[in-house]
């Protein structure tokens, strides 16, 4: 799990000095990334980390609609990768006849995967304003106070936009995006192969791949916005795949080498990630 934090971290570090040539120091940026983990692993996950980090691009100076532009290039292509994972774990499940667990993987990867990604691509040719529904109950009521903070968010997504148009075909972005992506995907089989080397320390014995899928799809699952940090949902979804796949059987009998192995897994990247982040 710290393997993946840290290519999280190198990937914003990468991202960012080549923006922005120069700023800050490499193994600043990597912890700033790492500790914005803590956010998200105390929340309802996809929520907080991301403001987090923009908010301290923010304050070293760097322009609101720049730094937006550096954390969705981060954002974005750590969802497709980790979403074509998902996708592939789904596949799996649903070949071996566990139609549940695949069908809820499928929908929650897919979901997850397309939209960032549909909106990343027509954010470079379309100017996203606030909803005009939301926009009359935000003016309605905070009166002048809400009028100013829905210009103010339209002016943001409209620069944010602007930014994307002038730099998403450009060959340097298309060498970063293609980097940060193998990066991204480093990272997410090493988190995968996590629970394969935990395992063994139970004796119970997994190979890579199935760990890789086991682990991605467990995460799918864990992305809904039910429980603080996914919890319970990504032990779910370990079961599941533990279970011989079994789509109507997500239980492991106390006492097996099994449910050591995913209490294990939980506590060493997820518990103990939290604590570190924490002091970062």
């Amino acid at each position: 799990m710290m393997i993946k934090l840290g290519l999280q971290g190198i990937k914003f570090a990468y991202i960012t000095r080549k923006y922005l040539s120069g700023f800050d120091s490499i193994g600043k940026l990597i912890g700033v990334r790492v500790g914005s983990e803590f956010i998200k692993f105390t929340t309802p996950m996809f929520i907080g980390a991301e403001f987090v980090v923009i908010y301290y691009l923010k304050k070293k100076g760097v322009s609101l609609s720049k730094s937006t532009w550096i954390v969705i290039m981060d954002i974005v292509t750590e969802v497709i990768a980790g979403g074509l994972l998902a996708i592939i774990a789904g596949i799996i499940a649903i070949f071996n006849e566990a139609y549940v667990v695949g069908g809820i993987i499928l929908a929650i990867s897919i979901s997850i995967t397309s939209v960032w990604t549909i909106l990343f691509f027509l954010s470079s040719k379309h100017t996203f304003q606030v909803p005009n529904i939301l926009e009359n109950i935000v003016k309605k009521l905070g009166k002048e106070k809400g009028t100013k903070i829905i210009e103010q968010t339209n002016l943001w997504m409209d620069e944010t936009c602007t930014m994307i148009r002038q730099n998403i075909n450009t060959p340097e972005t298309k060498k970063i995006f293609t980097i940060s992506f193998l990066l991204s995907l480093a990272s997410w089989i090493f988190y995968g192969i996590s629970f394969m080397v935990i395992a063994m320390g139970t004796g119970y014995v997994i190979n890579a791949f199935d760990s890789i899928m086991a682990v991605l799809g467990a995460n799918a699952i864990g992305n809904l916005p039910i429980t603080i940090g996914g919890s319970g949902l990504a032990e779910f979804g370990i079961v599941a795949y533990l279970n011989n796949l079994n789509p109507f059987d997500f239980s492991i009998p106390e006492g097996t080498v099994a449910w050591d192995a995913v209490i294990g897994w939980r506590i060493a990247t997820y518990y103990i990630p939290i604590v570190i982040t924490w002091l970062l």
